[in-house]
């Protein structure tokens, strides 16, 4: 089996521009209801993943720093605490596996290192959720 079996396309993902601001990730991911993106930089080589911890680590650590002033704050100032390990489009179905038993989910990268997507382990667990019930029905 491929991994990119499991691919959501990042054409249909929440990610963003390491270049971006604060204001925009907090608007985004309050849009969007997440609690993590994956980030980017220029080249579209993923980065790290920004969550809601590491903004609000900002806002403590930051006594002087209002809302609007988050404006003003690159996301390559903040310092992030989760790097979710991504796996190569060409890596073995066990390496992503693995990865999302310790990762909500997996970034993709290409032979460039670009990003390209994202596995969710809800993908992994239905997938084989589906596999166990269609053997026991079998049975």
């Amino acid at each position: 089996m491929n991994i990119a079996f499991f691919l959501t396309p990042k054409s249909e993902l929440v990610y963003m521009n390491i270049n971006s601001t604060m204001r925009q990730a907090l608007e985004k991911m309050e849009h969007h209801r997440y609690t993590a993106i994956p980030l980017v930089n220029d080249e579209g080589k993923y980065v790290g993943t920004l969550t809601e911890g590491d903004l609000l680590w900002k806002l403590k650590n930051t006594p002087s720093l209002s809302f609007s002033d988050t404006r003003k704050i690159s996301l390559s100032e903040i310092s992030l605490h989760r790097f979710n390990e991504p796996v190569s489009i060409n890596a073995e179905i066990e390496d992503l596996f693995i990865r999302a038993m310790e990762q909500n989910f997996v970034p993709v990268i290409d032979d460039n290192e670009v990003f390209i997507g994202l596995v969710k382990r809800r993908d992994i667990i239905q997938y084989c959720t589906k596999g166990v019930l269609l053997k026991q029905n079998s049975i």
